[in-house]
């Protein structure tokens, strides 16, 4: 049989139908040597066919002593599908309640809602409450800067900076120091030698 290309559907009805036609048990081997002669379908792909047959109930599957058997017989298939039938009837049918109460809901929110003067003027009232509260809140971004809690953090870190600056400056001093007792450097020396200026000192 010609083994050309074959959708995933058309190689799943014809490894089913290899079953029903001979009635047989077959192990995966010789399946894998019995479709592409009988069925056309490639070698390769009869494990993933077959295994979809099994997961949908429409092949058998047993396993005695080390090998795995598969069978599918025709009056099997049909109740499996009657099966599935009934099944996706009910998932229908459950889908179909859950849609109705969902409608139920949406006719229920949407109550009140219709077209009427007194919802227009509710509407402009709204609107207009959001505008203001857009500007009042561009009003405060423009103040924050004069919020306490900003000034108190900002009064925080500028102390913190200035202890750090004046721990730096004694640092220098101490370095100046050094510098004069160890090595006979002048002050004026050593600061033009790092360009610090004449006025340097501790800040207040």
């Amino acid at each position: 049989m010609s083994t050309k290309k074959l959708s995933a559907a058309e190689k799943r009805k014809r490894l089913e139908a290899l079953f029903h036609e001979t009635k047989s048990f077959y192990q995966l081997k010789e399946l894998e040597r019995l479709a592409p002669k009988k069925k056309g379908i490639v070698a390769q792909s009869v494990k993933d066919v077959l295994q979809d047959l099994v997961n949908d109930n429409l092949v058998s599957q047993d396993k005695i002593g080390t090998s795995n058997y598969f069978w599918s017989f025709p009056s099997s298939a049909l109740q499996s599908r009657k099966i599935k039938i009934e099944e996706l009837h009910e998932e229908i049918n459950k889908l179909k309640e859950k849609i109705a109460d969902q409608q139920a809901n949406i006719e229920k929110a949407s109550g009140g809602r219709e077209d009427s003067a007194e919802r227009a003027s509710l509407l402009k009232t709204l609107a207009e409450a959001e505008a203001l509260n857009k500007r009042n809140e561009e009003e405060l971004k423009r103040y924050r800067e004069c919020d306490p809690v900003t000034l108190n953090d900002k009064e925080k870190y500028a102390k913190l900076y200035l202890e750090g600056a004046n721990r730096w400056t004694d640092n220098i001093f101490i370095l100046q120091s050094y510098c004069a007792n160890k090595y006979n450097v002048e002050r004026a020396d050593f600061n033009r030698q790092f360009e610090i200026p004449d006025d340097f000192d501790t800040l207040e």
